[in-house]
């Protein structure tokens, strides 16, 4: 029930941002927003977020320029005052790290140009609002479901595979578990698997190979090594459950994973209403009425929910 009223209070926020008159100070030409991601064009995930921004284009009129840049901060960095110096009337973006925007966004204020940062917060960044999920709740929230299921306990270990360690959304992702798991003796290792997914699944099946006898659960810290849960479990010989497995739950493969008992509970991270309320705050704050506020989006499902996420994501009913 409670999912059900957070899904209201979604749609609710959604239908509200969409009577905002979505035009450039100019009111009678449309304006042009630039989408800007971290991530990588081949992440399932921000597949997902570009289709929010496209869907925003399309019903508002505005133009959207959209770029990703795999986690090249200079090249980011550069995106951003692209969009400057061609006068957007409204920036969103990802944070690649912490602290990494913060004079670009200083300058496209100073031009006047509202900053939206979606996916990975960077609060003291300057950005004029944030929308995406909190993920040092979302990491604690990870660890908390390890203990409360009984899968970890004090002295046990946690093995936690990401793409880009050091990425802001490791950074605070583990904040989050840490707070859990540190005052309980749970010890934890973070490793890279990089952005390629057939190295990641060798780099995964390798570590798995060599540290199964230690392994008491495992938290993917990004959508692609939870996606590679079932593929990495398959070569190495673990049968489904045999470990415990929490982590993001932004593609079909992770759902299928959920529903088939190879990943416990994944995060969904409402990637689409991510973009597409970032846009609309970007939209609004250039129409002169800033944003007073953030948009906190993310939903735990576990196998009984999971088939209604992989619709969303293969775009059934």
């Amino acid at each position: 029930m409670l999912k059900r009223f957070a899904r209201y209070g979604l749609l609710l926020t959604v239908l509200l941002l969409m009577s905002i008159p979505f035009v450039s100070s100019a009111q009678d030409e449309p304006g042009v927003f630039y989408w800007i991601s971290h991530g990588a064009p081949a992440d399932p995930v921000w597949t997902y977020f570009l289709q929010g921004a496209e869907q925003w284009s399309e019903d508002t009129g505005n133009e959207v320029r959209t770029s990703f840049h795999s986690g090249d901060v200079p090249a980011h960095q550069e995106a951003v005052r692209a969009a400057i110096a061609a006068g957007a009337t409204g920036i969103v973006t990802s944070t690649p790290d912490p602290g990494t925007l913060t004079e670009v966004i200083s300058e496209a204020h100073a031009a006047g140009i509202p900053v939206i940062i979606m996916n990975t917060e960077d609060a003291d960044s300057g950005r004029d609002a944030y929308v995406g999920g909190d993920n040092v709740v979302i990491g604690a929230r990870w660890a908390q479901y390890l203990v409360d299921n009984g899968f970890v306990s004090e002295g046990d270990f946690v093995w936690m595979p990401v793409e880009v360690p050091g990425a802001t959304y490791q950074v605070l992702e583990t904040e989050g578990i840490s707070s859990v798991f540190d005052p309980l003796g749970i010890t934890y290792e973070i490793t890279e698997a990089t952005l390629d997914q057939a190295e990641i699944i060798t780099r995964m099946s390798d570590y798995l190979t060599a540290n199964r006898e230690d392994i008491d659960a495992i938290i993917g810290l990004g959508d692609l090594v939870t996606g590679s849960i079932k593929r990495v479990f398959d070569q190495v010989g673990i049968a489904p459950g045999d470990i415990p497995v929490v982590g993001w739950g932004n593609s079909p493969d992770t759902a299928r994973e959920v529903m088939e008992g190879y990943v416990n509970a994944a995060m969904w991270q409402d990637p689409q209403a991510t973009s597409y309320m970032s846009l609309s705050l970007a939209a609004m704050a250039a129409g002169g009425v800033p944003p007073g506020f953030d948009i906190i989006v993310g939903t735990l499902y576990e196998a009984d929910a999971a088939e209604n996420y992989l619709n969303i994501m293969e775009g059934g009913d």
